[in-house]
């Protein structure tokens, strides 16, 4: 089945926008266990080691809280996957690709074996408890976190660009921070390649957490309920939550896939199947009793693949979320950076926007372009950003964000698009362009050219000059590499204009931009005026 690009939705039959996720219908029982204090980190609960009372457990539908000796029960049907909410200063183990193993999966008779990709095996009865390590872990109330968009890699061969370009840099940096977080489209349909994409990111050290993306599912899942069968194995549950200091993270599933068959019903010459943003009932219910047990002055931070905006269910989604005082969505997909600052206009129902923010990607356009010296494209991003990831800062409830390039120093936060030459003879009349990364129409930008004052730059959105040359460049490369994916609009390119008259000469051009968190970036391009 070819998929190329994002996946963009596409325009849905009246049968295929009705598919949900199935129910799994009444419980057939009761799980028990105990969330524990292990204090040896050896995953098993020993002599002395206590039960941990006020934590919660769920089965993706309903919540308990453990008890003064850290016991918990919850209903289960032949389809469960339990997990513990993290809770602040504490910590579970992690396997040895630093994935958090916080979850336990019951599914007595396994995945479906008809898949191509496999699954989970048979579990077996329902343990007589379902125990939960945690080891205490100091959480301060400001922390940092790197976000990638899509790492998306198609084989190994991939793999190892985003070990080159993005993983061994970070190994080598003196930078610290808390936890990783992918936010979907781990791989590009090749499940085959969770294991050698996990053990190369858990190199970084750190905890590092999943989100379900459209090219991380089952495409020969009948429905959406089995779609996750290949995600559970390798990553456990398709929607979770946890707690880090103050700020609550949960992690949304809004991938529903709607089955071959469901596909071929409304169109009978298309080959696999459909999908859709969407979370469903069951998720929706989740999500509002996760966020009933958070404080409100608590920062919730919604995690997810395909932006909020696209979700079926989003003015549901909003009414929960408009509850929040402090309240961050973050996304990937689309292969662009954007802040998306949410209005009436969007169905947002609050008078204060709401902060959506969609990631720069790790694979930026899915790994295309001319390669460098090592080998590797440079997958510039549609929008003219270079592919990269995040720095997110927290601080109680408030938050900044940094855009970080792949291999570039920190401070690279823009690109300056002008010419190399300009005449002497005639005044200047030179447009030139800045390409802000990281920046929103909450930024300032501005420039100063041979010593002028700093004079505003209009903000457009346009397809970034640059990575338009690139694109005609790059069209007609062969195999192994591939051509760049046509330029899209980019939300944070500012345009100026030189005026003027100057004798023979080089002059800097300077462009200084303050981001809407108040972190201010200067970028300079020499113009030679002959």
């Amino acid at each position: 089945m070819l998929r190329l690009g994002p996946c963009l939705l596409l325009a849905l039959s009246p049968v295929l926008a009705l598919a949900q996720p199935r129910d799994p219908g009444p419980d057939v029982g009761t799980a028990r266990g105990v969330v524990f204090e292990d204090r040896n980190k050896n995953g098993a609960r020993d002599r002395g080691e206590k039960g941990i009372a006020g934590v919660w457990v769920s089965n993706q539908r309903d919540f308990a809280k453990t008890d003064r000796e850290g016991r918990w029960e919850l209903p289960h049907w032949d389809d469960t996957v339990f997990y513990v909410v993290k809770p602040r200063d504490w910590m579970t183990p992690v396997d040895h690709h630093n994935k958090p193993v916080f979850f336990y999966i019951h599914k007595p008779a396994g995945s479906p074996p008809d898949m191509r990709f496999a699954g989970v095996r048979p579990t077996g009865p329902l343990p007589a408890s379902i125990d939960f390590p945690l080891h205490r872990r100091k959480e301060s109330d400001t922390f940092r976190a790197l976000f990638f968009g899509d790492t998306q890699p198609r084989d190994v061969r991939e793999v190892d660009y985003i070990s080159r370009d993005i993983v061994e840099p970070l190994v080598q940096s003196k930078e610290k921070f808390d936890f990783g977080v992918t936010l979907g489209d781990i791989v590009f349909d090749d499940l085959r390649v969770f294991e050698p994409l996990t053990q190369t990111i858990g190199l970084i050290g750190i905890p590092w957490y999943y989100v379900l993306g459209n090219h991380d599912i089952n495409f020969d899942a009948k429905d959406d309920a089995d779609s996750d069968e290949t995600w559970h194995a390798h990553f456990g549950p398709n929607y979770y939550s946890f707690q880090h200091g103050p700020t609550h993270f949960v992690v949304l599933d809004d991938v529903v896939w709607t089955g071959a068959e469901n596909a071929k019903a409304a169109d009978p010459n298309r080959q696999g199947g459909f999908y859709r943003a969407g979370l469903g009932k069951t998720q929706l219910e989740w999500l509002r009793r996760d966020l009933e047990k958070t404080r409100p002055d608590q920062l919730v931070v919604l995690l997810m693949h395909i932006p909020i905006t696209e979700i079926a269910e989003k003015a549901e989604l909003f009414a929960i979320l408009a509850q929040r005082p402090y309240a961050l969505s973050v996304s990937a997909h689309t292969h662009m950076q954007e802040h998306r600052f949410l209005t009436d206009k969007d169905g947002w129902p609050k008078a204060e926007p709401h902060h959506h923010v969609i990631n720069v990607t790790a694979c930026g356009s899915w790994w295309t372009g001319a390669p460098d010296s090592r080998g590797v494209p440079h997958s510039t991003m549609r929008d003219g950003a270079p592919h990269g990831y995040s720095v997110f800062t927290f601080d109680g409830n408030q938050y900044s964000i940094e855009f970080r390039a792949a291999r570039r120093p920190a401070d690279y936060q823009m690109n300056v698009i002008a010419p190399d030459v300009v005449q002497a003879d005639a005044p200047l009349d030179v447009r030139f362009h800045a390409n802000v990364f990281g920046g929103s129409e909450r930024s300032k930008v501005e420039f100063s050219f041979a010593g002028s004052e700093w004079t505003p730059m209009i903000r457009t959105v346009d397809r970034d000059p640059l990575f338009v040359q690139m694109w005609e460049r790059d069209r007609e490369l062969k195999a192994p590499f591939r051509p760049l994916s046509s330029p899209g609009n980019s939300t944070h390119l500012w345009r100026g204009q030189l005026t003027g008259t100057l004798k023979t000469g080089t002059y800097p051009l300077h462009v200084r931009t303050t981001d809407m968190f108040g972190q201010t970036y200067t970028a300079t391009r020499a113009i030679r005026v002959q």
